[in-house]
């Protein structure tokens, strides 16, 4: 009744829905949670953010989504691969309402070789949802006779399937008209492919009103093994489908992310389409719904069993945890072997920066097989040389002096990764402050993996706001720092700043990675004497075909240029000028691409995940 009430009081105000909803959830976390933490999800839900997001969609879906013309014409194309796609939906107790929307949505395809393969596990038949699979001879339907659970009665959908390739749809959400269109050109496009997922938004009751938009990076199995950014819209080669046994149960709320993680483990051949083809319906209940993480408790832990059984299987020895918000996980890698790390801290004078950053590591860390390595440059200050003397009556602190005159970042590191003998080098400016104990047994964790390359970290300005939280390639016309400035406190885009990532590149103020990567890549490119120089050997250790892996559970202060300045002089101006064309020149072909773990439709003006206005 009470339904059927408010569907009559606001019946295409998705807006009030929504708010209806976040009310919901909001009780629901005061119930579970208490008053404490529900008042610290209220405090980081930036609801400006989302205004200003949700305005930029507007004129976004305006700019980017195909005219009446356009989709009349992808009708007309004739693709050389025209493969069937059977779309598997399995239903339980699904409103008829909801269900004939799909049909519609199915039949609007501007791609029309598709199947659509419906099993119900419903108690008792729908003659009604019966008549509505027989209006089109696509439609195949299945009455199960009992609920099999949500992995089985799926996997009942995709027996019924013909198909060369399987797409997943839930049994009360729509496909952008154009989605299947996008799918076969992307087969076209890249024959190899065997995994499309795509862009996805949000709707309660109209399509007019959407929003959240969820624009994603390209496959990254680190990201994915935090959270299931990959969702919806997901399509499957039917042989890969076969080969890995479908739905596995023992995930109900999470057998996708189980589904995903063993696709990840058999095939290299997984695409994003950055394109919005999925369109989640908001109601009471849904996962889409559940803002605070309540929604679905189980679902929780059944993503945490699907990581943990997924790391068995690669024999990766980790402890899975749930991260900073539900949903979310951390996995903590357990160290193979304990081998040493040399921490190099480039300085010249400073002492104060200096000794602030040592005394937080002696103080603070708990992994013992490391030394601390100054590489002293060209201070001037008696009291630097006294302090030095003082420090390495430490066993585990030793100073070498770098040879040359002229300031060159690069130069120094390399001349400090070849005074060392550490399988680990961690490069560190000399203006941080360690904020968490166990930051070596962390980095040593994700570095030990063979498909590893280099680790970063957190940091932040000493007034608690983002100072790194790794760098997209491209913003600005060279690179930046994404999420510079946004408060400590706040949450950013789905989850943004606390969740365990794959990026292009990483700070060198806090660059974690084995000496053997320095060896292979060339070491640092000398060129690069003050800027850009840690995104260029970033890049050149992903050409490896490395990962570049960011944490947000190692946390440092930065004072950020406090050791050298700004660039202000006429010299250092002209300086950072050649570089950043340098860069230009040298990465041009990684700049025309794109990020890969950056959506094309952010905004490069900026570094907050906005979301770009114009057409792509």
């Amino acid at each position: 009744m009470y339904i059927q009430l408010k569907d009559r009081l606001f019946p295409k105000d998705s807006k009030i829905r929504h708010y209806l909803v976040l009310i919901k959830q909001t009780f629901l976390s005061l119930k579970n949670s208490g008053i404490k933490e529900t008042m610290t999800k209220i405090k980081q839900y930036d609801r400006k953010g989302q205004e200003n997001n949700t305005i930029a969609y507007k004129k976004w879906i305006e700019a980017n989504e195909p005219t009446k013309e356009e989709l009349q014409k992808q009708k007309e194309t004739t693709f050389a691969i025209q493969p069937k796609i059977s779309i598997v939906i399995p239903l339980y107790h699904t409103k008829l309402a909801y269900l004939s929307e799909i049909v519609e949505n199915m039949k609007a395809q501007t791609y029309s070789n598709w199947e659509l393969c419906l099993a119900d596990g419903s108690e008792t038949k729908n003659q009604e949802i019966e008549e509505l699979a027989k209006s089109d001879e696509r439609i195949r339907y299945q009455y199960l006779g009992k609920n099999l659970g949500i992995a089985e009665n799926t996997n009942e959908a995709i027996k019924l399937a013909t198909g060369d390739y399987i797409g997943l749809l839930d049994h009360d959400d729509l496909l952008a008209e154009f989605a299947l269109y996008e799918v076969v050109k992307c087969i076209n496009e890249q024959p190899d492919t065997e995994c499309m997922y795509s862009d996805e938004d949000k709707f309660s009751n109209s399509l007019e009103d959407r929003y959240s938009p969820h624009f994603k990076p390209d496959f990254a199995i680190d990201t994915l093994r935090s959270l299931n950014y990959i969702c919806h819209f997901t399509v499957i080669k039917a042989s890969l489908m076969q080969e890995i046994g479908g739905f596995h149960e023992g995930y109900d709320g999470a057998q996708d992310y189980d589904l995903f993680l063993r696709i990840a483990e058999h095939t290299n051949h997984i695409v994003h389409i950055p394109k919005i083809l999925y369109h989640w319906r908001v109601h009471e209940g849904s996962t889409a719904a559940a803002v605070t993480g309540e929604a679905k408790p189980y679902a929780y832990e059944a993503g945490k069993k699907a990581l943990e059984d997924h790391l068995k299987r690669m024999h990766l020895q980790g402890n899975v945890e749930h991260g900073k918000y539900l949903g979310t996980y951390k996995i903590t890698y357990a160290i193979n072997k304990e081998d040493k790390v040399s921490i190099l801290i480039p300085n010249m004078d400073h002492v104060k920066d200096l000794k602030l950053c040592i005394e937080s590591i002696l103080r603070l860390t708990t992994y013992s097989n490391y030394e601390i390595v100054v590489i002293e440059n060209n201070s001037q200050k008696k009291e630097t040389f006294d302090y030095y003397k003082n420090i390495e009556k430490n066993d585990k602190i030793k100073v070498v002096y770098y040879p040359e005159k002229e300031f060159n970042y690069s130069k120094i590191i390399n001349y400090g990764v070849k005074q060392v003998d550490s399988p680990y080098i961690l490069q560190l400016n000399n203006d941080t402050e360690l904020l968490t104990p166990d930051w070596l047994e962390q980095f040593i964790g994700f570095a030990q993996k063979q498909d590893v390359g280099i680790v970063g970290a957190k940091l932040y300005y000493p007034d608690k706001t983002i100072q790194h939280a790794g760098i997209v390639v491209g913003i600005n016309g060279t690179a930046g720092h994404i999420l510079r400035n946004l408060s400590k406190d706040k949450k950013a885009y789905f989850f943004r700043e606390s969740i365990i990532q794959n990026f292009s590149a990483v700070t060198g103020a806090c660059l974690f990675s084995k000496k053997a990567i320095y060896e292979e890549v060339g070491y640092m490119n000398e060129n690069y004497q003050v800027a850009l120089n840690d995104v260029d050997f970033c890049l050149k250790v992903r050409e490896k075909g490395y990962q570049i892996v960011w944490t947000p559970y190692i946390e440092l202060n930065h004072f950020e240029s406090k050791s050298r300045g700004y660039e202000t002089s006429k010299e250092q101006i002209e300086r950072y000028q050649n570089e950043t064309e340098r860069f230009r020149n040298d990465w041009k072909h990684f700049l025309e691409k794109g990020d890969p773990f950056f959506n094309i439709n952010f905004r490069t003006d900026i570094e907050d995940y906005r979301i770009r206005e114009g057409r792509d």
